[in-house]
């Protein structure tokens, strides 16, 4: 089963205090996010941009996947970002866009790119009504789309709706089905609530079966719960390579395991089981 990328969490750095940098990555998050937008007030847009790019360029190799948030392509601090890190020579692991809004926005944000950081992972946000509408052209804009990032909050107050899973259910589906058209990741929107675990595990978990493959995190103490909730368990992992070897014996086709019938989609997902467990046993500190 070959190994892939594992995305169950990423953990919020502002980029004004990069002395919590190596804190979060000793957290064990999937990935780290280096964040210039909604972390950072106007007032230090700059300072924080320049923070980011020392980091980018002196921080040791580290397991989690390293991300830099920018400010909105195409408004002049996010044209400043940019501007910033294509003249650095530096790049993070992944590249997260807020507010994408179409495919051409991410066809203008790869012009700008350019050759030195051309192919470099997009972890593109769905936070606005006009985003939501276009999440699978969005998707498909380019090959380099890794993860569509479900943004409750900005979209909720431009929808007008609560933060409240009714309310939100059928903007968090359509990401999900956006990104399964292309096979990427889904990441969900933070937890705001860090004083409480317990709900966060259960939001964690509802968005695990509706198919997200992650969820974002602001505080340290909420990755391992997230993560928790995105680990297929033992159980999980047992009967996803019993599924596995007993079709793989039968030659393919369709089969009865435990008195069930099982076809073609079920191994798929046995599959993917697999493929997460393997992929989060190699990761694992």
């Amino acid at each position: 089963m070959s190994t892939r990328r594992v995305r169950r969490s990423v953990l919020f750095v502002p980029a004004v205090r990069p002395d919590r940098f190596a804190k979060a990555v000793a957290t064990g998050a999937d990935a780290v996010c280096i964040d210039l937008e909604d972390g950072v007030s106007v007032e230090q847009k700059d300072e924080a941009r320049d923070n980011a790019l020392a980091l980018l360029a002196e921080h040791p190799a580290c397991r989690a996947e390293v991300m830099l948030r920018i400010n909105e392509p195409g408004s002049d601090l996010g044209e400043r970002d940019l501007a910033a890190l294509v003249g650095a020579g530096v790049a993070p692991d992944s590249l997260m866009v807020p507010k994408v809004s179409g495919a051409e926005a991410l066809t203008s944000l790869e012009r700008r790119l350019g050759p030195a950081l051309a192919g470099l992972p997009l972890i593109v946000q769905i936070e606005t009504a006009r985003g939501l509408a276009a999440a699978e052209t969005i998707a498909t804009a380019s090959p380099n789309v890794a993860v569509l990032f479900f943004g409750a909050v900005d979209l909720s107050a431009e929808l007008g709706c609560a933060i409240e899973w009714d309310a939100l259910l059928y903007a968090r589906s359509r990401v999900v089905a956006a990104a399964a058209l292309v096979g990427v990741d889904a990441m969900d929107t933070p937890f705001m609530d860090v004083s409480d675990p317990d709900q966060l595990g259960e939001e964690a978990q509802a968005v695990q079966r509706l198919g997200f493959t992650g969820k974002a995190a602001i505080h340290p103490t909420q990755v391992p719960v997230i993560q928790g909730a995105f680990s297929p368990d033992a159980a999980a992992v047992a009967w996803a390579r019993r599924m596995v070897e007993a079709y793989e014996a039968n030659l393919g086709g369709v089969l009865l395991v435990d008195g069930k019938l099982i076809e073609r989609p079920v191994i798929a997902s046995a599959q993917r089981i697999l493929a997460i467990a393997d992929a989060v046993h190699a990761t694992t500190p």
